[in-house]
C-alpha cells in the first residue's frame, strides 16, 4: 500500500502464492487514501515453475513502488534505471519526481527500445498530490487507470476487479480486493 504522507505512509508488499500454478498476476488498486500493489511469487520458464518466492512489487521511492510482469531481467533492470533516474532528479531539482513523470519516463524508456523491446509488463503507482497508477506496455504506452492488472492472469484478475472494484474504497477492503483477484487468476492461469 502506497499511502497519503499523512496517514500510514507504508508500502505494503502483498505477494502471494497458494499452490505451485503457472504464470504472472500483478493487480493494482486506488482507494480512498492510497494505493494497493498485489502479485502472485512465482517465476516461470514456459510450463516450468522455477522459482516461487519472486518479489513482483518493487518499491522505487518512498511514496511509488511498481509491479512486474515479463522477463525477469528486463524488468530487474527497468526497475534498477528506475530507481537511479529517481534519485538523480531528486538530488538534481531538490524534490522527488511525479508519479506521473516516473511513469512518463519509464514510457519513454520503453519506446526508445521498441526495436528491441523490453519483455515486460508494469504497473507504476505511488502517492504524490494524490493516489495514482499507470498501466503500461512493452511499447511505452502509458494508461492512467483506477484498478488494473498484469501478467497470463490478468484476464481472470480484470473479471474479479470489474465485478467488485468501487471507487472511494478503505484501505482494508483494496487489500482484501487485490488478494482475492490474484487468488481467483492463480486457480485459472
Amino acid at each position: 500500500v502506497v499511502g497519503n504522507p499523512n496517514t500510514k505512509g507504508l508500502i505494503l508488499m502483498a505477494d502471494f502464492y497458494k499452490e505451485p500454478l503457472k504464470g504472472t498476476t500483478t493487480v493494482a488498486i486506488i482507494f480512498k487514501d492510497g494505493v494497493v500493489l498485489a502479485a502472485d511469487k512465482r517465476a516461470t520458464m514456459g510450463n516450468f515453475i522455477a522459482a516461487k518466492g519472486v518479489d513482483k512489487v518493487h518499491p522505487v521511492s518512498d511514496k511509488m513502488a511498481i509491479t512486474l510482469a515479463g522477463s525477469v531481467g528486463d524488468a530487474q533492470t527497468l526497475v534498477r534505471v528506475l530507481r537511479a533516474e529517481l534519485e538523480l532528479y531528486k538530488y538534481g531539482k531538490g524534490s522527488s519526481m511525479t508519479v506521473k513523470g516516473a511513469a512518463t519516463l519509464l514510457s519513454n524508456i520503453l519506446q526508445g527500445n521498441k526495436y528491441f523491446p523490453y519483455y515486460v509488463q508494469l504497473i507504476i503507482a505511488g502517492f504524490d498530490v494524490q493516489p495514482q497508477l499507470y498501466d503500461l506496455d512493452p511499447f511505452g504506452g502509458l494508461i492512467p487507470e483506477k484498478y488494473t492488472s498484469t501478467g497470463s492472469g490478468s484476464v481472470t484478475a480484470y473479471g474479479y476487479l470489474d465485478a467488485h472494484f468501487k471507487e472511494g474504497m478503505s484501505e482494508e477492503d483494496a487489500v482484501r480486493l487485490a488478494v482475492n483477484s490474484v487468488h481467483a487468476a492463480m486457480k485459472r492461469d
